[in-house]
């Protein structure tokens, strides 16, 4: 079980880091990259001003706790003087409490001091680092831009670009069905010619003018064979039709006048 789930957690990364790598556009991804190098330089700067604000109130701090032990020191000479001893004794202690605050102190603005030398030599480790990514970025968006240019003019020359494709196969399809056309109209100007193919637009109109002049035809032949019985006679015998020619027509002509 745990085979097949590694097994599919595979494929599923496989197919999303494909996704990944057709959507992604190096030039945008570039630009973002800068974009956050220049977000983490700023996080530096915010983090190196408020290492020194840190530091500056300290040694506001010190100042004051300074000015304080100057004071309680003239305070206890002063007691002193009056032959007040407990009164010198409790300013010595304020004193003292005074100086190992103000070592505490010293320590602290030591240790700020080397984080805040440590934040700039990263800021400006960090400054030199975007400045050469920044050049690299430029070049390389260049070089993309120039490939994918020099792609898109080859993919139009040589006609493998997906809308060469498209406009190819469109190209293709006019002349398959312009092709189909012209063969279609040459089989029917063949058909119309050999009389195999009649006109469908005449319909039974056609029909019916084929019969009507067959039954006239029909007619005309039994009108021209009643006059030609009438011309003859239906009771005489039937007499020997001579066989026309040029010379007895030219021989009968003047006997017959």
């Amino acid at each position: 079980m745990a085979g097949l789930m590694g097994r599919t957690a595979l494929v599923i990364k496989s197919k999303y880091s494909k996704l990944l790598n057709r959507a992604e556009n190096p030039t945008e991804t570039l630009d973002y990259s800068y974009e956050q190098m220049l977000e983490q330089l700023q996080n530096m700067k915010r983090g190196v001003a408020d290492v020194v604000t840190a530091k500056k109130r300290i040694e506001l701090q010190q100042q004051k706790l300074e000015q304080n032990v100057v004071t309680l020191e003239t305070q206890a000479k002063q007691a002193v003087a009056a032959n007040r001893d407990d009164l010198a004794t409790q300013a010595l202690q304020r004193k003292v409490v005074a100086q190992q605050q103000l070592q505490e102190m010293d320590a602290q603005v030591k240790q700020l001091e080397d984080q805040q030398q440590k934040l700039i030599d990263a800021e400006q480790a960090l400054q030199t680092k975007i400045e050469s990514f920044r050049t690299q970025k430029e070049v390389l968006k260049a070089q993309y831009s120039a490939a994918e240019a020099q792609v898109k003019v080859g993919e139009a020359a040589t006609g493998i670009g997906r809308g060469m494709q498209d406009t190819g196969l469109a190209i293709q399809r006019a002349k398959d069905k312009t092709e189909e056309m012209q063969a279609r109209a040459s089989a029917i100007d063949e058909l119309t010619s050999t009389g195999a193919l009649d006109d469908l637009s005449a319909g039974d109109q056609d029909q019916l003018t084929k019969e009507l002049s067959q039954i006239s035809s029909s007619s005309q032949v039994d009108d021209e064979l009643a006059k030609l019985k009438a011309e003859v006679g239906s009771g005489d015998a039937p007499k020997e039709i001579p066989a026309a020619s040029d010379e007895t027509a030219s021989d009968e002509t003047p006997a017959a006048s």
